[in-house]
């Protein structure tokens, strides 16, 4: 069965940082790209950062230079480090796993981050 469990959100105020972590399980991890999405309230689910298989990292553009993804095979995991947060960063975050030659795709049930003073 295949989980990936989010953690790490909260509330925070503006100019924090949090980092979120997903543990993936009854996957081969190092056979998946990983992904953090958002979605906040009435809008549509969007790509936070990726980070492949072999590595190679996306980002957003409003994410590039404040959010750090990462991933650790040995412990099949991958985080986010999010700094300097902004208001509109609220969201729900959710962890995302794409085989990279199938496509098989898996979601997590996300967690919440909101950025309020």
């Amino acid at each position: 069965q295949v989980q990936l469990v989010e953690s790490g959100g909260g509330l925070v105020q503006p100019g924090e940082s949090l980092r979120l972590s997903c543990a993936a399980s009854g996957i081969s991890f190092g056979t998946f790209a990983i992904g953090w999405f958002r979605q906040a309230p009435g809008k549509q689910r969007d790509l936070v950062a990726q980070v492949t298989s072999g590595g190679s990292t996306v980002y957003a553009d409003s994410m590039k230079g404040r959010f750090t993804i990462s991933r650790d095979d040995a412990q099949n995991t991958v985080s986010l480090q999010m700094n300097s947060l902004k208001p509109e960063d609220t969201a729900v975050y959710y962890c995302n796993a794409v085989h990279r030659w199938t496509g098989g795709n898996y979601w997590g049930q996300g967690t919440q981050v909101t950025v309020s003073s």
